[in-house]
């Protein structure tokens, strides 16, 4: 049985005839005149275990966009339903309002919605489906949990999807589709068109300018239909949170902008996260489906707090690649970490193929290094400093061994690991 603020008023109202008639008489019978009247009020509710539950709630929702959780509720007793319901998910679903006032008659039914806007991505799991029902005079009721399975899964934002279009624009160019025909500088060819001044003499076809009677060029577009491998490290050093996120969101963000920008480019996208083990893997899904399917193995994946297994690393894109290909590692830059693991490994990879290394910086580091305030904020900085020269050397030991180096704030990594793939697909590198 449970008790509402009515029932605290009824005992408060007995207050005024105690005062009057102090005994003890008197207030024993005035309690169990209130005690009465809510066992009584709590036997006339209606069963809340007589209420049928179904849950309809989407397969799917991209994170900080809203989703509808919908409670159908069905009175299959013989008494009006007079309840409140609670439609319980964890903290990270922000549930808007998640207490709904009902008042459902025999044989009817009634429905209750709750809205939700995750904050986190992954599988958020409904719990149980609270029912409260009081009975007529608002005293007491009855109350009772129902297990009414329920699952969202919160996607990746995908907030660098605002960097696509101009990236793509920047690609059409290079492919000699846009409206301003610029020729590219890829080592596929294209088509033969008539010279015009300041073309590369070196373009120029002898033998179909002979053909022609007129002078021609040759065009070249970017190499397609290109191997391009993500690894996505799910180690230690992902869990690091910068800002108010982990490393591995902004390094899933540059993951899917480059995987869009890829696959419109007509090259093979494949996506591996890894640790010590395969996490999540997307491969032989090309077209529309790609991007439905990194979304919903990415969702899941959270970081792991073990050290990265780089020659297992190198295991993998030796399973996976026969050919040259351009192989993406989104890492950690930590100069302690890549000396440990990937600096050993480095040549192997690229000694086969085109190795990029994207990493997040730290924003925050920066205001460590410029702050001088007081002696602590003087070591801070020495601190900042010192790891910031470790980051920029260990980056150039990589570049030594044929590895390209994205280093960038969260919010600039994906653009700009876009960009390079785009300019090492201009230089005809992949």
């Amino acid at each position: 049985m449970t008790l509402t603020w009515r029932a605290v008023l009824l005992v408060a109202l007995g207050v005024p005839l105690v005062l009057v008639l102090p005994s003890g008489g008197t207030v024993l019978a005035w309690a169990l005149v209130c005690v009465a009247l809510c066992v009584l009020d709590a036997a006339l509710a209606a069963s809340p275990r007589l209420v049928a539950v179904e849950r309809d709630v989407p397969v799917s929702v991209r994170l900080t966009e809203p989703a509808t959780s919908t409670l159908t509720l069905t009175n299959v007793g013989t008494r009006r339903l007079r309840a409140v319901v609670r439609d319980a998910w964890p903290p990270s679903a922000a549930a808007e309002q998640d207490r709904h006032v009902v008042d459902v008659a025999p044989g009817d039914g009634a429905r209750a919605r709750t809205v939700l806007r995750p904050e986190r991505r992954g599988d958020a799991l409904a719990d149980r489906v609270t029912i409260r029902s009081s009975g007529p005079l608002g005293l007491a009721g009855r109350q009772a949990s129902l297990t009414v399975p329920g699952r969202l899964r919160v996607l990746p934002e995908f907030a660098s999807r605002r960097h696509l279009p101009s990236r793509l624009a920047r690609l059409r160019e290079m492919d000699g589709r846009a409206a301003v025909q610029v020729r590219g500088p890829g080592t596929e060819f294209d088509s033969l068109r008539e010279y015009v001044i300041g073309d590369d003499v070196r373009a120029i076809d002898w033998r179909a300018s002979a053909r022609r009677a007129d002078v021609v060029v040759r065009t070249w577009r970017p190499e397609r239909d290109r191997r391009v491998v993500i690894v996505l490290d799910t180690g230690r050093t992902s869990a690091v949170r910068v800002l108010d996120a982990p490393r591995l969101d902004a390094a899933i963000e540059a993951a899917l902008l480059l995987s869009a920008l890829a696959t419109r480019a007509g090259d093979r996208v494949e996506l591996v996260a890894f640790d010590r083990r395969v996490r999540a893997r997307v491969a032989g899904t090309a077209g529309p489906r790609l991007m439905p399917a990194l979304a919903d193995a990415l969702a899941t994946t959270q970081p792991q707090l073990v050290e990265t297994d780089w020659p297992g690393v190198v295991t993998q894109v030796r399973e996976r690649l026969s050919q040259r290909a351009l192989v993406v590692l989104l890492t950690a830059l930590d100069a302690s970490a890549v000396e440990r693991g990937l600096l050993g490994v480095a040549g192997q990879l690229t000694a086969r193929h085109q190795v990029v290394l994207a990493s997040v910086a730290d924003p925050e580091a920066e205001s460590l290094r410029t702050a001088r305030g007081d002696a602590r904020e003087v070591f801070d900085a020495a601190a900042a400093e010192r790891g910031g020269l470790e980051r920029s050397a260990v980056a150039v030991r990589l570049r030594q061994r044929g590895v390209e180096v994205v280093d960038a704030l969260p919010d600039d990594l994906a653009p700009a690991l876009a960009d390079t793939y785009l300019a090492l697909k201009a230089a005809g590198r992949l």
